[in-house]
């Protein structure tokens, strides 16, 4: 294969696409979390995985699976939950098991911001996908995301 090989040509022009629908879903819900609840994607995405924690075996997760989660790098990911943790949103404990390990978890004042949050982020997301879905470029993209969607199994309820 060469750089002009059709093939990679239209490989590099549907990672183009998911990036510009990626780019346009994360600002649409970054501005509506920021606007409406003072809380930005990242913070939002480290709430919603952490909320989904429970106690038991393979109930609490490392911090790697955390950064893994929240697409980001453990120092950063470190960095989030300490900020989060100054806002009394989450707090950290030694693990009972492994005085080793510390887990984190969503305060009662973090599932209520969450809880308030959770609207307007599916809201937000609602409709960068519909606006999205009116481009030609975008729609196919759309289509699968919302797919994706219908199959997900629900957020467990703690």
């Amino acid at each position: 294969m060469t750089a002009t090989d059709p093939a990679l040509t239209a490989l590099a022009s549907g990672w183009g696409a998911l990036s510009l629908l990626h780019g346009r879903i994360e600002t649409r819900i970054e501005r509506a979390l920021q606007s409406g609840h003072d809380l930005s994607v990242r913070e939002y995405a480290l709430l919603d995985v952490l909320s989904r924690q429970h106690d038991g075996v393979g109930g609490h997760l490392q911090m790697k699976q955390v950064a893994d989660a929240v697409v980001l790098s453990q120092s950063a990911t470190t960095r989030l939950v300490s900020r989060l943790e100054d806002r009394g949103l989450l707090s950290r404990y030694l693990c009972p098991t492994d005085r080793r390990g510390i887990y984190t978890d969503v305060t009662e004042s973090g599932l209520a911001l969450l809880d308030e949050a959770r609207p307007t982020n599916d809201a937000a997301l609602r409709e960068a996908l519909d606006e999205a879905a009116q481009n030609p470029e975008l729609s196919s993209l759309v289509a699968a995301v919302e797919a994706v969607e219908a199959v997900a199994t629900p957020v467990p309820v703690r």
